[in-house]
């Protein structure tokens, strides 16, 4: 009996050794493919306070949270299961789909940037694609479902860039993996979103401090600076999303055509980064990224430009129309 025991033990012990090298090996894939989607999951952190601008104080933090479970969903129950299945039936359909979400990306980018131009056109073309809201909760309902459609978007690039990072293999470990990538990268964003949106609120509590003390003042000089300077820092961030909607979505496209040996475009903005970075010798690699980051977001705008008028005269209609018969389908 002892014997037995004793061999019994050394079977758990031998399967518990099995199982933490497992548990290790996952957690060190997951580090390797969050850090490998970070620069996605930056420009995420960028684009969701966007549409946070316009609500009152108290809406902030449960906007978040909607977008975050939004985002949580978009992973875990959507591009997590289609992720795996297509990496191991379709794999070749993985680029068109991201194109096409890349181009959604600079449809919607460029379509602020048009209503910051030229305000009365962009009124027209809500008009047209139906667009215009009736009341602040549906504002408020637009803004989340717009934000994570967004989001969609950016989390399928994010479940992309880290699933390439994990070897192929096993699909519990890849799934386990795309898991915990999944939410660490939502709960490192919406909480950075979520000190980002409440900062200002953190500046008055900070401000109204009475102490004396040589501390106190720091704290109430560092509440000033924040209540004066977050509103010019969430504007500024506004426009830093809009750019990085624009610019994720071509440099989304532009890898598609890399991938599909259209090289001539991507080819160019790689050339034209290096030169650049080996003009400049302070900081050359961050004026590689500004360049490569500058073109594509060259391309996004032609992009944008382009579905602007063709969603409005087109896709638009036809969607409207098909809605329609739905409609007139579900009241018979």
């Amino acid at each position: 009996m002892s014997v037995g025991l004793i061999a019994l033990l050394d079977d758990v012990a031998a399967i518990a050794k099995v199982a933490a090298a497992q548990l290790d090996d996952v957690a060190a894939q997951a580090a390797k493919a969050g850090a490998k989607a970070a620069g996605v999951v930056i420009d995420d952190a960028a684009v969701t306070p966007r549409y946070m601008t316009g609500f009152a104080a108290v809406r902030e933090i449960p906007i978040v949270r909607k977008i975050a479970i939004g985002s949580l969903r978009n992973k875990l129950l959507i591009l997590l299961p289609i992720a795996l299945v297509l990496s191991s039936f379709l794999p070749g359909a993985i680029t068109p789909l991201l194109m096409i979400g890349g181009a959604y990306l600079c449809y919607e980018g460029t379509e602020k940037v048009f209503e910051a131009l030229l305000p009365h056109k962009a009124h027209e073309h809500e008009t047209a694609i139906g667009s215009v809201v009736l009341n602040p909760q549906s504002l408020e309902d637009q803004k989340v479902a717009s934000a994570i459609k967004t989001d969609f978007i950016l989390s399928a690039e994010i479940m992309a860039i880290a699933l390439s990072a994990i070897p192929a293999g096993n699909v519990v470990t890849q799934a386990i993996v795309l898991a915990i990538v999944a939410v660490g990268i939502t709960a490192a964003v919406y909480g950075a979103v979520a000190l980002i949106v409440k900062a200002d609120d953190l500046g008055v509590w900070l401000a109204a401090g009475r102490s004396v003390s040589v501390l106190g003042s720091v704290q109430r000089g560092v509440g000033r600076a924040l209540v004066y300077g977050m509103p010019g820092f969430l504007k500024l961030l506004t426009i830093v999303g809009t750019a990085a909607m624009i610019w994720v979505g071509g440099g989304i496209i532009v890898h598609g055509l890399e991938h599909y040996g259209l090289t001539t475009l991507p080819h160019a903005i790689h050339h034209a980064a290096e030169a650049a970075s080996h003009l400049v010798r302070l900081l050359p690699g961050a004026v590689d990224w500004i360049v490569n980051a500058a073109g594509a977001g060259v391309v996004g705008l032609c992009v944008g430009a382009v579905l602007i008028p063709v969603t409005g005269y087109a896709i638009a209609p036809v969607w409207n129309a098909l809605m329609t018969v739905v409609r007139k389908f579900r009241s018979a």
